[in-house]
């Protein structure tokens, strides 16, 4: 086969877990796009089939199998010539994955994804072609609002956590390097920024020497036409007085947090590895709360966790019922090979777990209903996502709520709405999953 005959394959993905993740796969595609292949949504109009994996707990692995299965079925049966596995899962499990997956054409760990397409060349028996490496992707979110990885790794080591082992040591990106990538975004059209990493509050340290995380922000908000920059997973102990100042007073930063505080109980935080205790965690929620309650706080809580007793699991009942976070989820722990966690005794049964998780879930969906009737009333510039087929409405999100993983607000169009648009809306209701928002 010639290279130019390989330039008229078709290529999809798809893409699993974390955003972060994401953001991987879609600087994977930019390179095969700029290389010739054409990208299509549907795998089934595909050549080649990328599946982006995750392998950060048990649930995750299970979906990734099942995609790659699909893969295979859909290959044997002829419809794709070539699967590739991608991700997270082949750099935690790629012997594993060599045996199980005999039929997958490539199995690519995450140091390899800047060669893809030299990847994709070999398979064909195509001499290789020089591949500059580039920070420009292909979205695969909606089109107002993407992603920007600023670091990747992590040094927390929680007792229960595959990242470090997955992903490495924490790697901050050069804060230049995330500046132009941002202009590049907003260039086509995107209006928010969302800044993830494993702790985005760390980064800069491995290569200024200090948290950096204000001096990128600062230089992000002066980009034109950037509307929003978001702040995800902001790890409790780094987050400072000036942060949330910051935040607080900058028209273009989102008046949001995500804070993963993962326990309320000492003896759990402790086991867990966390750095803080209870009193450390109750009293930055209820600063945030007191001082900047303009801010709205998302969390994630983790129940099972080996040792936990019921005493520990009702003060989270009761944390989560007097803390009253705007967001929260929620997920039973998973023993998970390779980490400090697996080894402890006091394994929680699994039926334990599960009531555990009902009852959680149903203490904050109390408390997130009656958080979000406050907000009916209130005039709010929403960013339209998506139009919802389903319910004939379009879908939209607000500073105070992050795309995908917070309620949204449905408004209908009276003839002048656009995806990608920012509009004033004024919500005048809340179905429990749902605002619904009347344009003004």
């Amino acid at each position: 086969m010639t290279k130019d005959e390989l330039k008229t394959k078709k290529v999809s993905a798809i893409s699993l877990g974390c955003d972060k993740n994401r953001v991987d796969l879609e600087k994977m595609l930019f390179l095969l796009s700029k290389y010739g292949f054409k990208i299509e949504q549907d795998v089934q109009d595909a050549d080649i089939v990328l599946v982006n994996t995750c392998a950060f707990i048990l649930p995750a692995k299970q979906e990734a199998i099942d995609n790659i299965i699909e893969m295979e079925a859909l290959k044997k049966a002829g419809v794709i010539e070539k699967l590739i596995i991608t991700g997270c899962l082949p750099q935690r499990h790629y012997d594993e994955l060599k045996q199980a997956f005999p039929s997958a054409d490539a199995i690519v760990k995450l140091r390899d994804n800047k060669n893809i397409v030299n990847i994709i060349e070999e398979l064909y028996g195509v001499p290789k072609t020089k591949c500059a490496e580039s920070y420009d992707r292909i979205l695969t979110t909606y089109s107002g609002y993407a992603y920007l990885k600023i670091a990747d790794g992590c040094n927390n080591v929680c007792a229960f956590c595959t990242i470090p082992r997955i992903r490495g040591s924490y790697k901050s990106v050069e804060m230049d390097e995330l500046v132009s990538e941002a202009k590049l975004l907003v260039s086509r059209g995107i209006k928010e920024i969302i800044l993830v990493a494993q702790d985005t509050t760390r980064y800069g340290v491995d290569i200024y020497g200090k948290p950096m995380l204000i001096a990128l922000c600062k230089k992000l908000i002066k980009i034109k036409n950037l509307q929003w920059v978001r702040i995800h997973y902001a790890y409790p102990e780094m987050i400072t007085d000036e942060l949330l100042q910051f935040i607080a007073s900058e028209p273009k930063m989102c008046n949001y947090l995500d804070i993963p505080l993962q326990h309320i109980d000492n003896d759990v935080l402790k086991n867990m590895r966390r750095r803080g205790d209870e009193q450390f965690v109750r009293g930055l929620v209820k600063k945030i709360k007191t001082l900047y309650p303009q801010i709205k706080l998302r969390s994630t809580f983790m129940v099972g966790f080996p040792g936990e007793t019921e005493k520990a699991y009702k003060k989270l009942l009761e944390f989560l019922k007097t803390a009253r976070l705007d967001y929260v989820g929620f997920f039973p722990y998973f023993r998970e090979e390779n980490t400090v966690s697996f080894f402890m005794k006091n394994q929680v049964s699994k039926f334990t777990k599960l009531r555990r998780l009902k009852g959680v879930q149903k203490v904050q969906q109390k408390v997130a209903e009656q958080n979000a009737m406050q907000q009916i009333g209130r005039i709010e510039k929403v960013l339209v996502d998506y139009f919802d087929e389903e319910n004939g409405v379009y879908s939209c999100h607000s500073e105070i709520l992050s795309p995908s993983v917070d309620f949204d607000v449905k408004i209908v169009d009276n003839g002048n709405v656009e995806v990608g648009q920012m509009l004033e809306v004024q919500i005048t209701d809340f179905d429990g999953n749902s605002f619904k928002g009347e344009i003004k």
